[in-house]
């Protein structure tokens, strides 16, 4: 498993945990810390057990009221940060 601890930027969160199966290429667990509670977990149940590149897809760019990012969008960052990791 592949497990990293991402500091977002820009948004409420303080801490994104992710946790990569073996191949880097499925979502096993996600964490948020800090953020809106309810929201953050509810996208972790939600991504937990899909494909990194399907979510990706899905998140990559949402924007959060007048912030040019989101959590959902840190979350894609995030995960390209334990992919690399997973590649190394």
């Amino acid at each position: 498993m592949i497990s990293l601890d991402f500091t977002p930027s820009g948004v409420c969160a303080k801490n994104i945990h992710v946790d990569l199966d073996d191949s880097g290429t499925t979502i096993e667990g996600c964490s948020f810390i800090g953020g809106c509670k309810g929201n953050l977990k509810a996208i972790s149940k939600l991504v937990t057990g899909r494909p990194v590149a399907e979510v990706t897809d899905i998140l990559r760019g949402n924007t959060c009221g007048m912030k040019p990012t989101s959590c959902a969008d840190q979350l894609c960052r995030a995960l390209d940060a334990a992919q690399a990791k997973a590649r190394a």
